[in-house]
């Protein structure tokens, strides 16, 4: 049976809502939930490159103003995230906009062919391409390429009597710096992971028994966790906040297949 919660090929222009908890965990705790994830979950059957072990590559190129005000959350930069994500060594490219209102979080994204990025420079976008509306909303909200971000994603998933559930482990994450909207894969990236893995769950309604045994039997502490804000910390584009994230105390309902 496949289960289609694989978004490298989720072509859907609105995604599904439901619920999300991260954690980060040690490289020697990360490998541990791993072995336990796979005695209990099937890889992803639609993982590019590596479908047995369900790994693949994640590169995403973030948006930001001038003032950095996505990352200081001001008005409604605060609730809107824009994005572009390939997935392994596609052609294809994902435009993304994640957008949270009163604590729900909705997706739109549209795919194009990577030689296309270089259509968001032009200042006047075109209506009969498939990223005019992301274009508009970029010129529109002043927004300019940041960073890149990449990492090696290992997915895991279940169907449960309320649906799938996906669990992902995020490790090797490294950033560069961007001046234009194209993917450097020829820059070596600033690591931001260190030793530690990102552990994300994924589900519809109440968090599964499985991922509860899971945090009862690592003692798992789940928290607020931005790669974006990781990186333009660790480049030196802006200067940390001194107050850290507060850890989550309710889980949040985003989109299944972020």
């Amino acid at each position: 049976m496949t289960l289609n919660i694989s978004p490298s090929l989720d072509v859907r222009e609105s995604r599904e809502f439901a619920s999300e908890i991260k954690f980060q965990v040690p490289g020697f705790a990360g490998e541990g939930i791993l072995d336990w994830a796979r005695n209990r979950l099937l890889p992803d059957p639609n993982a590019n490159g590596d479908s047995q072990n369900g790994g693949y590559q994640i590169t995403s190129l973030y948006f930001d103003t001038e003032d950095f005000d996505v990352y200081h959350r001001k008005g409604s930069f605060g609730r809107s995230k824009y994005r572009i994500r390939r997935y392994g060594p596609t052609k294809v490219a994902f435009l993304e906009r994640k957008l949270k209102t009163r604590g729900l979080v909705s997706k739109r994204r549209a795919a194009v062919d990577v030689s296309e990025l270089e259509r968001l420079q032009e200042a006047d976008p075109d209506p009969g391409w498939p990223g005019f509306w992301y274009h508009q909303r970029l010129i529109a909200r002043q927004l300019r390429p940041i960073c890149q971000i990449s990492y090696r994603r290992t997915a895991l998933v279940a169907m449960t009597s309320h649906g799938a559930v996906r669990l992902t482990l995020d490790h090797c994450i490294q950033t560069v710096p961007l001046s234009s909207c194209a993917f450097n894969d020829s820059t070596p990236g600033t690591l931001l992971s260190a030793e530690n893995v990102i552990v994300e769950f994924k589900f519809r309604m109440d968090m599964p028994v499985l991922f509860k045994n899971l945090v009862e039997q690592f003692g798992l502490t789940p928290q607020r966790l931005s790669k974006y804000r990781l990186a333009v910390v660790a480049l030196g584009l802006v200067e940390p906040e001194e107050t850290s994230l507060p850890l989550m105390d309710s889980v949040k309902p985003v989109c299944l297949n972020s």
